[in-house]
C-alpha cells in the first residue's frame, strides 16, 4: 500500500487576546506536533477526550484551517504550496462529514439541491445528468428517490447523516475526514451508519480518517488507531495489538472504560485523577504526567519521544 496522506510536525496554535490588565499574547495549543500517515484504502481512527485536538486535525487535513506549523503531504504534494487551481482540485479529493448532520445542511434547500450543489459547482457531470447522479448517490446511501424533494427538518438524525455522506461522495473524493459522524446518533443508528461507511469504502475505494470519542466505536471500522491527548498522539498502532496490549497509560485508561455486555465478566476500571490541563499552558515534560499513576521526575522534565517500540506500534512514553 502507498501513503495517500502524511503529516509532519503538524501544529495549530490559536491566539488568545490578553486580559484587560495587559500581559503578553498567549496561544491555545490545540494541536502541538503530530506525525502520522494514512495509506490508500485504509481507515485511521483518531480517539481521545474532548478538546484534545481531533477535530482541529481533521479540519486542517480538509484544508478548512491553515496550520500554524508543519507539513501536510497529499499524494506527496505539500498542500500549503499548491496553487489556487490545485487547491480547488484538492477540495474534490478531500471531503469531510461533520458531527452534527442538521447544522451542516442548509435548511432552505431540498435534499436534491444539497447533493446537486457540489456537482454543479465543480462540473462533475453534465448538467443534464445531475438529477440522475443525485438519485444514484441517494440510492448508494440507502435513501429512496422520493426523498429528494424534502427538506432536512423532515428527516431523522441518521437520515440527515446519510444526506451528508451522499454530498461528500458527490465529488468522488479519495479521502474522507469523518469528524465524529455517529456521536450525535442513537446507538442502533450508529451501527447502521458505520456499516454504510464500511460498504461505501469497499465500493468506491475510499480512505478514511475516522474521528471519535470512544475506542469501542473506532474498533469496528479502523485498521489503525491513534490515541490523542492534549494536542499530541501518544500511541499509534494497528487496532488488534492496540486493543489487546495498550502500552500508554492513557490508552489503558480509555480501554478500561469500555463496558462489557456480559454481567458474568468484569474488569478493573482505571480511574484518572484530576482534569485535562489547559492547552493554553500545558504541563512541562510529558503532558500526561499530571494524571499518570506511573509518573516520575523524568516525566515532569523531559518530553518523551514518539517512537516505534514494536513493529508498527508507536508510543510516546518514558516507560519504553
Amino acid at each position: 500500500m502507498s501513503k495517500l496522506l502524511e503529516v509532519k510536525d503538524l501544529k495549530m496554535h490559536f491566539p488568545v487576546k490578553g486580559s484587560f490588565m495587559g500581559g503578553g499574547k498567549s496561544y491555545v495549543k490545540a494541536v502541538d506536533g503530530l506525525d502520522f500517515y494514512i495509506e490508500k484504502g485504509e481507515t485511521l481512527g483518531l480517539v481521545g477526550e474532548s478538546g484534545c485536538g481531533k477535530s482541529t486535525t481533521g479540519k486542517m487535513l480538509a484544508n478548512l484551517l491553515t496550520p500554524s506549523h508543519g507539513e501536510i503531504l497529499f499524494e506527496n504534494r505539500e498542500i500549503a504550496k499548491l496553487s489556487r487551481k490545485e487547491k480547488r482540485k484538492l477540495a474534490t479529493d478531500i471531503q469531510i462529514i461533520f458531527q452534527d448532520p442538521y447544522a451542516s445542511l442548509n435548511p432552505r434547500m431540498t435534499v436534491e439541491n444539497i447533493v446537486a450543489e457540489p456537482l454543479r459547482i465543480n462540473n462533475i457531470v453534465p448538467k443534464e445528468d445531475v438529477e440522475k447522479e443525485v438519485l444514484r448517490l441517494l440510492e448508494c446511501v440507502g435513501l429512496p428517490s422520493f426523498y429528494r424533494n424534502r427538506y432536512p427538518h423532515e428527516f431523522s438524525g441518521g437520515q440527515r447523516q446519510r444526506i451528508g455522506i451522499a454530498r461528500a461522495l458527490a465529488l468522488k473524493p479519495k479521502l474522507i475526514v469523518c469528524d465524529e459522524p455517529v456521536s450525535a446518533l442513537d446507538v442502533s443508528i450508529q451501527a447502521q451508519v458505520l456499516n454504510l461507511l464500511k460498504d461505501l469504502q469497499d465500493e468506491f475505494d475510499l480512505t478514511y480518517l475516522f474521528i471519535a470519542h470512544g475506542l469501542n466505536v473506532v474498533k469496528h471500522i479502523s485498521d489503525r488507531v491513534g490515541v490523542m491527548y492534549l494536542g499530541k498522539i501518544v500511541e499509534l498502532a494497528e487496532k488488534t495489538p492496540l486493543y489487546a496490549k495498550p502500552l500508554h497509560p492513557y490508552s489503558q485508561a480509555l480501554l478500561s472504560a469500555i463496558p462489557i455486555p456480559d454481567p458474568k465478566k468484569s474488569k478493573s476500571r482505571i480511574l484518572l485523577e484530576g482534569d485535562v490541563p489547559s492547552p493554553i499552558n500545558p504541563p512541562s515534560g510529558c503532558t500526561f504526567h499530571t494524571r499518570c499513576p506511573y509518573a516520575h521526575d523524568k516525566c515532569r522534565q523531559e518530553v518523551p519521544k514518539f517512537k516505534e517500540v514494536e513493529k508498527g506500534h508507536f508510543v510516546a512514553c518514558h516507560k519504553y
